[in-house]
């Protein structure tokens, strides 16, 4: 069994008013043997398309290999946009080492509600997942009902946005769509991008996930 930590401890800029939520990234940085394009950070997975999203809305022009300059392009980025990053998962254990949540077993959460204490301002949690078995909306469902909390929905569109109160403070919960190859599937079955894409054959999974992030970014 392989034991999968966490490499990253959140990253909570002072002020910071939205946290992005995963679960956790893959087991190679941990291990420390990153790929070639990988940056060194939260969601520096070459493959990963979350930073390449973010790169489009903002025009950032972020380097994408393994140096000390494109972390601190994306640390300079979240301070200036007061966002942190805050993934639920501390650890599990895998029999395969791999990314994929539904592998996860034996999981250690991260306590959400010590981070919103940590981070008084913040009053939106960017969750890049919905609430598929181990996901990250989740996993904060059953924290929640630890603490005797539910979410609640205001929106059954996609993405699904909900929200929950927590030390008289309202936290939205926006559920997006997973920014990894894995989740192209689930692009293609949405309604509103087969629209898109009737209407314009060259719109892509990447247009989608661009169009949806900047509404909420």
């Amino acid at each position: 069994m392989f034991i999968h930590k966490h490499p990253y401890p959140p990253f909570l800029p002072e002020n910071c008013e939205k946290l992005i939520v995963g679960t956790l990234p893959p087991p190679r940085f941990y291990n420390g043997r990153l790929k070639k394009g990988d940056v060194d950070f939260c969601y520096g997975s070459i493959d990963g398309l979350l930073w390449k999203i973010l790169n489009e809305i903002f025009n950032l022009q972020l380097e994408f290999e393994t140096t000390e300059r494109a972390i601190q392009q994306r640390k300079e980025f979240l301070t200036a946009q007061k966002i942190g990053v805050c993934d639920i998962v501390a650890s599990c254990e895998r029999e395969k080492i791999d990314a994929s949540d539904l592998g996860m077993q034996n999981i250690q959460l991260r306590d959400m509600f010590f981070y919103l204490n940590q981070a008084p301002k913040v009053h939106t949690l960017l969750l890049t997942g919905g609430n598929s078995k181990n996901g990250p909306e989740y996993h904060l469902r059953n924290q929640l009902k630890r603490h005797q909390q539910k979410l609640k929905v205001l929106d059954t569109g996609s993405p699904k946005i909900h929200s929950f109160e927590f030390e008289k403070r309202n936290i939205k919960v926006v559920s997006l769509i997973a920014p990894s190859g894995s989740a192209n599937r689930a692009i293609g079955s949405n309604a509103l991008y087969k629209l898109k894409k009737q209407q314009n054959p060259k719109y892509t999974t990447f247009d989608f996930r661009v169009e949806q992030y900047s509404k909420f970014f």
